[in-house]
């Protein structure tokens, strides 16, 4: 699945986007989350409030846990404001 991040994200991160196949450890959103808090500090830091963290599954905004296939696109961005 191809994982997009955006804004203050992908300035922790250091990357915009990456493919990571689905396997027993990443399913859903909840365990691909989980993968990436592992993946070092830097993601561990910018996925410890997951308040402030959006995601999309095949550009369709998700607010709860949904399952994932290879093949789709998972975006994280920040909430959008106004003004």
């Amino acid at each position: 699945m191809r994982i997009l991040y955006f804004a203050w994200l992908k300035t922790k991160l250091g990357i915009t986007e990456e493919t990571v196949a689905c396997s027993a450890e990443i399913y859903d959103v909840d365990s691909l989350v989980a993968w990436i808090k592992t993946r070092g500090p830097q993601f561990q830091e910018a996925f410890i409030d997951m308040d402030v963290v959006r995601i999309a599954v095949n550009q369709e905004y998700v607010v709860t846990n949904v399952p994932l296939k290879n093949g789709d696109e998972v975006a994280f961005f920040p909430p959008v404001t106004g003004g």
